[in-house]
C-alpha cells in the first residue's frame, strides 16, 4: 500500500514537471537559468542526484553545458561525439548506463571540470521539428534508473525540444541545434555593446538599487526591465508594468497610490495603486519624463521613504518595492528646461543603463534579430517561410532603423506576411516607403524642450496628411503619446 502511495506520487511529480514547462518559460528570463531550472526539475523529478541540458550550437556544431558567453568553470563544450553526450547528440540513442567508467564513450572532462563524480547516467536526445537540438543527462540515482525512467526521459525530452521552440534558443528547420543569439529570452543580441549591457543588468538585479533604463524608443526597455526582476531575489513577487504616456494627467497620482472611497467624484470605493499592487517585487514605470511636474514631488517622496498616502486617505503606508525606470528623453536637458525635477533625476539614476540603438549594435546583431523575427512570425502566420534573400540582408543592414528594434520587428512580419515562397526580399520589407526627414525650418528656434516636441510632432503629422497612426510610426511611439504631444 505504501509502495503504491509512493508510485502516485511519482507519477504526480512527473505529470506536473510535464506540465510545468511553459511556465518555467514564462518565469525565467536569462538562458542559462531557464536550463538550470529544466535540469534541477528533471534530476528532482527521477529521484536523481543531479541533471543537465546539453544544447548543439548550430554555429560552431559543439555541445554546450551553458549559453551565456562567458567564461566560467561550468561553461563545458564537448564536440559532437566525444563523451556520452556527444555520442547520443550523433546517433539519436537513448542510453541508461549503470557505470560509465566502464563504458568505452565515457569521457571524463566534464567531471574533472567541474569536481563532480559521475557514475550512473540516463541520457536521452532533445528534438523539435525532425532536428536534433541537444541532449538531456541525468545522473546518479540510488538504485540504478528503470525503464519506466527511460521512457519518461524519452517523454520530457521530446516536451523540452517542443519548450524551446519558444525561446530565443529556438533553432531551425533545416540543421540541427539551436541558435545562440544572446544571453535573455527574448533578448537577441551578441555585439560587444549589448555584451556589456548585459553584465550592468546582471549585476543590477542582484542588488535592490534603482534603475533607470535609457534608450530611443524600440531599445527593449521593457524586456531589460522584466530581466533585472526576473534575476533578482524578487522574482516570485509581482512585476508591475506602468505606461506614463497612457496615465491621464489628472489620475497620475490615484494609478500610482491608490484612492480611498469618496476621494473625488466616482470613487465608489478604495483602490489600491500600482505601487501598493508591486508589494514585495518591481514597478517599472515606462517613460517617467511624462509624469506631470506637480506631481513629481509625490513621487519622489515614495522613491526617497518607500511611504505613501492614497488620495484622499489619511493612512501613511509603507512599501517594500523596487524601482525600474525607463525614458527616452534627456531628462537632464527637461532639468535644464525645468520640465523635471532635479532631485528626482538624481534618485532614479542611482544605476542608469543606456540601451545602445540598433545602428550601433553593428550587421550581426541585425541580422540575428531578422532570423530570430522571421522564426516567430513564420509561425505565427503559419508560413512556410525560413530565409532571407541577400538583397533583402543588404537593405536590412543599409537602413538607419530610427524605430529600432520594434521597427525591424514590424519589416519582418510585414515580409513574412508578403512572401509567396520561403524567402523574404527586400521589397516585401517595405523599408524604401520611408518619409523625408523633416526641413530644417520646421522648428523655429528659441522654443522651450516641451515646445519643440510639439512642433516637430506636428510638422511629421503635417507630412501625413494627418494619419496620426503614421505619424506615431515614423516617431516610433504610441498614438497616445502623438495626442498628448499635440496638446
Amino acid at each position: 500500500m505504501l509502495a503504491a502511495h509512493r508510485q502516485m506520487s511519482d507519477d504526480e511529480r512527473r505529470f506536473e514537471l510535464l506540465a510545468d514547462l511553459g511556465a518555467m518559460i514564462a518565469r525565467e528570463v536569462e538562458l542559462d537559468e531557464l536550463l538550470a531550472s529544466f535540469a534541477e526539475r528533471v534530476a528532482r523529478a527521477l529521484g536523481a542526484d543531479r541533471a543537465s541540458v546539453w544544447l548543439i550550437d548550430s554555429a560552431s556544431g559543439e555541445l554546450r553545458a551553458r549559453v551565456a558567453d562567458h567564461v566560467d568553470p561550468e561553461d563545458l563544450r564537448l564536440p559532437i561525439g566525444r563523451g556520452i553526450a556527444g555520442h547520443v547528440a550523433r546517433t539519436g540513442e537513448t542510453l541508461s548506463i549503470a557505470d560509465v567508467t566502464v563504458d568505452p564513450r565515457w569521457s571524463p572532462e566534464a567531471d574533472e571540470r567541474t569536481g563532480y563524480r559521475t557514475r550512473s547516467m540516463l541520457s536521452a536526445p532533445v528534438e523539435a521539428n525532425g532536428a536534433r537540438r541537444g541532449v538531456i543527462q541525468v545522473l546518479n540515482k540510488p538504485g540504478g534508473f528503470s525503464a519506466r525512467d527511460q521512457v519518461f526521459v524519452a517523454a520530457l525530452a521530446e516536451q523540452i525540444g517542443r519548450a524551446l521552440e519558444y525561446t530565443s534558443l529556438r533553432g531551425d528547420r533545416e540543421r540541427p541545434g539551436v541558435a545562440v543569439r544572446g544571453r535573455f529570452n527574448h533578448v537577441v543580441g551578441r555585439s560587444a555593446v549589448m555584451q556589456a549591457v548585459y553584465e550592468v543588468i546582471v549585476s543590477a538585479a542582484q542588488t535592490d538599487a534603482t534603475v533607470l533604463l535609457h534608450g530611443e524608443t524600440g531599445t527593449g526597455k521593457g524586456l531589460f526591465a522584466r530581466a533585472i526582476h526576473v534575476n533578482s531575489d524578487r522574482r516570485d513577487a509581482p512585476f508591475v508594468h506602468v505606461d506614463c504616456t497612457t496615465l491621464p494627467a489628472n489620475l497620475v497620482e490615484s494609478e500610482l497610490f491608490g484612492h480611498e472611497r469618496g476621494a473625488f467624484t466616482g470613487a465608489d470605493a478604495r483602490v489600491i495603486g500600482k505601487v501598493e499592487a508591486a508589494a514585495g517585487g518591481t514597478l517599472f514605470l515606462d517613460e517617467l519624463g511624462e509624469i506631470p511636474l506637480e506631481l513629481q514631488g509625490k513621487l519622489l517622496r515614495w522613491v526617497q521613504e518607500r511611504r505613501f498616502e492614497r488620495v484622499g486617505g489619511r493612512e501613511t503606508i509603507e512599501s517594500d518595492v523596487r524601482l525600474v525606470a525607463a525614458t527616452n528623453r534627456d531628462l537632464a536637458a527637461m532639468v535644464k528646461a525645468g520640465a523635471f525635477r532635479s532631485d528626482l533625476y538624481f534618485r532614479v539614476r542611482v544605476v542608469e543603463i543606456e540601451l545602445p540603438p540598433l545602428r550601433a549594435r553593428g550587421d550581426g546583431d541585425i541580422i540575428g534579430l531578422a532570423e530570430h523575427f522571421l522564426g516567430v512570425y513564420a509561425r505565427r502566420h503559419r508560413k512556410s517561410v525560413t530565409a532571407v534573400s541577400d538583397d533583402a540582408r543588404a537593405a536590412l543592414l543599409a537602413h538607419p532603423w530610427p524605430g529600432n528594434v520594434r521597427e525591424l520587428e514590424h519589416a519582418i512580419e510585414r515580409a513574412v506576411v508578403l512572401a509567396r515562397g520561403q524567402t523574404i526580399d527586400a521589397r516585401a520589407l517595405g523599408l524604401d516607403r520611408a518619409p523625408p526627414p523633416a526641413p530644417t525650418d520646421a522648428i523655429p528656434p528659441g522654443l522651450t524642450l516641451a515646445a519643440a516636441e510639439r512642433a516637430y510632432a506636428q510638422a511629421t503629422l503635417a507630412r501625413h496628411d494627418g494619419n496620426q497612426s503614421a505619424a506615431a510610426r515614423e516617431l516610433g511611439i504610441s498614438r497616445n503619446k502623438l495626442a498628448r504631444l499635440l496638446k
